[in-house]
């Protein structure tokens, strides 16, 4: 039990990440254990995708381009709209290990009214949720840096269009995977404020 708690409390969202790329068993086993997360009416909602290399531009730049548009709608000057368009472009080439999680309406429910059925695609969200942080976890007691982009959340058709996926994939998030930078120090994590975010009823 101390081992899993420890685990949690020195989990990092570690950035600064190097090479080299995880070993294709590496890669398998992180995903072996996101499928190991809870889902909804016992079924497995869930899909992943190793990035290759020449897949990443094609990838990056369809994400930006439906960023550019958002940013522009919203209004953010072209400098800073610029700054972060390069920033995640970046991210993304970069990467020694990129994976894509998805999520799937298998086994799901199918409701007329859309109240249920938002409930029922929220469910598989949360469970992508289990999976993702467990892919998390276990690189972190690997001693591996790793972190998680939304990007794809906010651009599906153009993440399914430039990795060739299945229409029935939706994409929620990219895994980025690799070693910390030598000069990568843990920043202290304030202590929860349970007053703030936890009440008895």
């Amino acid at each position: 039990m101390s081992a899993i708690e420890d685990a949690i409390r020195r989990r990092r969202s570690i950035r600064g990440l190097t090479g080299p790329a995880l070993a294709p068993a590496e890669v398998e086993e992180l995903v072996t254990l996101a499928l190991t997360a809870p889902a909804p009416h016992h079924t497995q909602p869930w899909r992943f995708a190793e990035i290759s290399s020449p897949r990443r531009d094609a990838l990056a730049t369809a994400m930006g381009d439906a960023w550019r548009a958002d940013l522009d709608a919203d209004g953010v000057p072209p400098a800073q709209r610029d700054r972060a368009l390069a920033r995640s472009h970046r991210r993304v080439i970069e990467a020694p290990t990129l994976l894509l999680g998805c999520i799937v309406a298998d086994g799901l429910n199918h409701y007329a009214d859309d109240r249920r059925a938002r409930a029922e695609w929220g469910l598989a969200q949360h469970s992508f949720g289990a999976a993702l942080q467990n892919i998390l976890l276990a690189a972190a007691s690997r001693g591996l840096g790793a972190y998680w982009i939304s990007a794809p959340l906010y651009a599906p058709q153009a993440v399914r269009t430039a990795l060739d996926l299945d229409a029935t994939w939706e994409p929620q998030a990219l895994v980025c995977l690799g070693h910390p930078t030598e000069d990568y120090v843990p920043f202290d994590r304030p202590s929860p404020d349970l007053g703030r975010h936890f009440v008895r009823r």
